[in-house]
């Protein structure tokens, strides 16, 4: 699968998609496919990628909180 970094536009090709589905990694282990050689593999934060068509990725592999149900608060009693 390739994303695409931010700020320089480069397609990055994710090498263990698992962890890109892993909402608890904030990065990826990739490979720049920029210039005329192959590139080492490189960890990218997963906060600098985004899909080639230029939309965020999805918050359920970002965000390990994203589908918690936050506390319901707590009604204090009135003492008399």
């Amino acid at each position: 699968m390739f994303l695409k970094q931010k700020q320089t536009g480069d397609l990055i090709e994710v090498l263990v998609l698992a962890d890109l589905y892993n909402p608890c990694k904030t990065e990826i282990l990739g490979q720049s496919h920029s210039g005329e050689e192959m590139q080492d593999p490189e960890i990218f934060p997963k906060s600098e990628l985004i899909f080639p068509s230029g939309e965020p990725l999805p918050v359920c592999w970002i965000d390990s909180h994203y589908n918690e149900i936050p506390p319901r608060p707590v009604a204090l009693m009135a003492t008399p």
